[in-house]
């Protein structure tokens, strides 16, 4: 009977209290990781108290545990910074972390998992011994890579995701490569969130047509070499060009754009930029382009579509799910040729691209946090209910 008190009270008052699980998360030691994780908490903190508990391993620690907490942008943020150890110490360290984070934050009413494998275990401790129900979300690419999952982590995970009320893949090519590799569950996507105040068009001119990419700048993942091998051939043809390379250790590929002969005028390296400084970058760009060899549904696409941006991006993933024709150009995975062309194709505009305001639109209908919040209050909800 207090249970169903509780339950009821819960739905009437329409504010829930929100246990985020993070196994990614901006911290200290990486500041931008899971940054897009902290904008889906800050999404649902406008509708209900969101409470952040991320553990993390910190090699400058002297001592084996540190705590810190902080409310940032009205979440509270729990995080424990772990003394690197052997595996055996490790998981031990995590679970008294967790036990004592747990402790802090005191009650609340579902729990929201982000990335199944490891801390989905903690997860199902909340279920089964608090009787906490929680969803998933999921972001991570490895999926797409099924061989870099080893048999453990499989089976683990299939308990995980089939003891979740909800698995919130950010993309529906997400959910099939997670289901293909036996991850069983009540799949529902949720995307991204994008901070559509912040990425909103400009009417500036630029004198100079000038291309941007923004993003880990991986190699193996971005295929960054293979974009400079195209803007070789691209400074051919366009006496006047701009070219923005943004991210971690951008200035590690100086040395291959000079052996390229990329002139040094038209390509400009910028290391990782704090995530409001995105959107002034895309704002002075012509044109995004993402050549990656694998992804899932990269915010950074949404945000130059919120900016009035046109994409070039290769066809992998879940992009192709909220690429709409007339807001840019799908291609091949590492066809540099069809690169070139399209690029020229848009500094000589050829096509006829949607402008800037139905392009932030679009973004909002589908991506701007309201919405976001909406849809994982309803899951919230039908979880209770379950």
């Amino acid at each position: 009977m207090l249970y169903l008190f509780k339950l009821n009270f819960i739905f009437l008052s329409n504010n829930l209290s929100v246990l985020f699980l993070c196994g990614w998360y901006p911290s200290r030691v990486l500041p931008y990781n899971g940054d897009f994780i902290q904008r889906h908490a800050e999404a649902v903190a406008l509708k209900h108290k969101v409470t952040i508990i991320h553990i993390i391993t910190d090699s400058s620690l002297k001592t084996e545990i540190e705590y810190s907490f902080n409310t940032i942008n009205g979440i509270e943020t729990h995080i424990a910074y772990i003394k690197p150890q052997q595996r055996l110490q490790k998981t031990f360290l995590f679970f008294k972390a967790f036990k004592n984070l747990i402790d802090k934050v005191g009650s609340f009413d579902v729990v929201h998992l982000n990335e199944v494998f490891p801390f989905g275990i903690f997860s199902l401790y909340l279920k089964w011994f608090l009787k906490k129900p929680y969803i998933i979300s999921e972001h991570w690419t490895v999926y797409h890579r099924p061989k870099s999952i080893s048999f453990f982590e499989k089976k683990l995970s299939a308990i995980i995701t089939k003891n979740a009320a909800f698995v919130c893949p950010v993309s529906d090519n997400l959910g099939n490569a997670m289901q293909a590799i036996g991850l069983k569950g009540n799949y529902k996507k949720v995307p991204n969130v994008v901070h559509t105040d912040a990425f909103t068009p400009s009417n500036m001119h630029l004198d100079v047509f000038t291309i941007t990419h923004i993003s880990s700048l991986n190699n193996n993942h971005k295929n960054i070499k293979g974009m400079l091998d195209v803007m070789v051939e691209v400074q051919k043809e366009i006496s006047e060009f701009k070219f923005q390379l943004i991210g971690e250790n951008a200035t590690m590929y100086k040395e291959y754009a000079h052996k390229l002969g990329i002139d040094s005028t038209k390509i400009t390296f910028f290391k990782q930029i704090p995530h409001q400084e995105v959107s002034e970058k895309l704002k002075m760009s012509n044109l995004f382009v993402l050549f990656s060899n694998y992804e899932n549904l990269p915010c950074v696409i949404l945000e130059a579509f919120s900016c009035g941006v046109p994409v070039i991006s290769t066809n992998v993933g879940g992009i192709n799910e909220y690429f709409p024709n007339d807001f840019g150009r799908l291609i091949e995975v590492n066809n540099r040729t069809e690169l070139k062309e399209e690029i020229l194709n848009f500094y000589h505009k050829v096509y006829t691209i949607a402008n800037k305001e139905k392009m932030h639109t679009y973004v909002v209908s589908l991506f701007s946090k309201n919405k976001i919040a909406n849809d994982f209050s309803e899951l919230y909800k039908k979880s209770l209910k379950r």
